[in-house]
């Protein structure tokens, strides 16, 4: 049955941190070359992976926004997390794994003083680039947790867009890596010992290490199926109770299959003594008005067993 889209808010802000990403790093590369600073090198590589990252993001977006059709019933949500799970191990190898490298390989080098103020302007202009996309993310990130009543990092970390995470957790992680690249070059300014810039080098990737490894583990969480969390499913409890034909819920499972999307099973009494026939349309009804929301996917409701113990919301559809 059609869908309706999913908000464009998530691929806008993918779009904005792509475009930001290639003009930082041309920026970065250039520095790069005229400092040969090893803290810009890592950044550069830093924003070069990001800007590459974005790509699976868009597809990952493109993704989740495809209905479920007869080759895939429980639709095309979960490429999401596939797409972004790429996107993850890409910050982590282009990254993470460069940005240590070259940093190592700059401990022993010997470097004559470079152009300092060519470094620092390309950082100053870095950080209002990328403080711009991370504004956007973050205001796209608190909006959702203000409407499901929790803190922002608590979104981040826990919800179903893998995209809005991604890109939040990017966002922040090059913010830190500029300050890490300035005190980097700073201190080879002030020390004449490049061995400040290398180091820096070797802390943004550990960085992106870090990032890259909670991104990973998120979308695996994902892939091989989150169960909802628990103010998810009182809602949808109530939801359920409040149908005028639900007399009682004795089983609820939710799952996510993609972003904001859950697969629901239920076990529920229904009012009345229809008979088989009719309970099984009345069933199907039930579960047509259910798929209907745009956060189910695919709903499969069946008839609680005989004096099952029927479930009891702890929460309100208005808390």
């Amino acid at each position: 049955m059609p869908r309706k889209k999913r908000s464009s808010s998530s691929l806008f802000t993918v779009l904005f941190a792509f475009a930001a990403n290639i003009l930082v790093a041309l920026a970065k590369t250039v520095a790069a070359v005229i400092t040969g600073s090893a803290s810009l090198v890592a950044e550069a590589a830093h924003s070069w992976a990001d800007a590459g990252n974005e790509i699976f993001l868009i597809q990952a977006e493109r993704s989740a926004a495809k209905p479920r059709d007869d080759s895939h019933p429980g639709g095309y949500g979960r490429g999401a997390y596939v797409w972004s799970l790429f996107a993850a191990v890409g910050l982590f190898t282009a990254g993470a794994v460069v940005s240590i490298m070259h940093g190592v390989s700059a401990l022993s080098a010997e470097r004559e003083d470079t152009e300092y103020l060519v470094g620092y302007l390309v950082l100053a202009a870095a950080f209002v680039f990328e403080g711009i996309s991370f504004v956007q993310s973050y205001r796209q990130a608190h909006a959702k947790a203000s409407s499901t009543g929790t803190g922002t990092l608590e979104h981040v970390l826990r919800t179903s867009n893998p995209t809005l995470r991604a890109v939040f957790a990017e966002d922040s992680a090059a913010l830190v890596g500029l300050v890490i690249a300035f005190f980097g070059l700073l201190l080879h300014e002030l020390t004449g010992n490049p061995f400040w810039d290398a180091l820096g080098s070797i802390l943004i990737g550990v960085l992106l290490a870090v990032v890259a490894v909670v991104l990973i583990d998120r979308n695996r969480r994902f892939l091989v199926g989150e169960p909802g969390s628990d103010r998810a499913w009182q809602l949808v409890l109530t939801a359920l109770l409040r149908h005028p034909a639900v007399e009682k819920v004795t089983y609820l499972h939710i799952e996510y299959v993609g972003p904001e999307r859950f697969y629901l099973v239920a076990a529920v009494d229904l009012l009345g003594n229809d008979p088989e026939s009719d309970v099984a349309v009345d069933l199907q009804d039930v579960e047509e008005e259910l798929e209907r929301s745009p956060w189910v996917t695919e709903a499969v409701l069946t008839l609680s067993r005989p004096g099952a113990e029927a479930l009891v919301p702890a929460v309100t559809a208005g808390d």
